[in-house]
């Protein structure tokens, strides 16, 4: 249960804050919403209160997970995917509307590694921007830095 001002994550958006939490009428049946806004772009997305569970809204990472979360990052024994751009993307999408920071960052650290051997998709780029997008604001919030600190965090796991 989320309270007005908690920050929450809203998988494939990112972080946002409940603005507050409103009744509304739909088809006759009284329900209650999160109105939460997403810190990146200011999009306001109501979730129903008993279908947060469903949705994949939750709580930030503590500040304890972000250790786990950076040895994702920098494991290098994984392989490299050689599906097609199209089945990659659609794998990779699907990792990322978990809402799991820790498959975000699988996500964004194979994105990199492909990088490396081959040009991306305009998809793929898009997709790795987002990933990058998702990382730092969480991690931020996380361990209560500036984003340019974990901006910085990532370009060094990735030098």
């Amino acid at each position: 249960m989320f309270k007005v001002d908690d920050l929450a994550v809203y998988p494939a958006h990112g972080v946002g804050v409940i603005e507050k939490i409103e009744s509304q009428e739909i088809s006759g049946c009284r329900q209650d919403f999160y109105v939460m806004r997403i810190l990146d772009n200011d999009m306001k997305i109501m979730i129903p209160t008993g279908n947060v569970n469903n949705v994949g809204l939750r709580e930030i990472i503590g500040q304890r997970e972000v250790p786990r979360l950076y040895s994702i990052l920098k494991q290098r024994d994984v392989a490299v995917d050689n599906q097609t751009w199209n089945r990659r993307y659609r794998d990779y999408m699907d990792k990322i509307k978990t809402g799991s920071v820790f498959e975000v960052a699988e996500v964004y650290r194979d994105l990199l590694m492909l990088k490396l051997e081959k040009d991306l998709s305009f998809g793929e780029r898009k997709m790795l921007d987002t990933a990058r997008t998702l990382l730092v604001k969480e991690i931020s919030l996380a361990k209560n830095v500036e984003e340019e600190q974990v901006e910085k965090d990532l370009d060094k796991i990735f030098a």
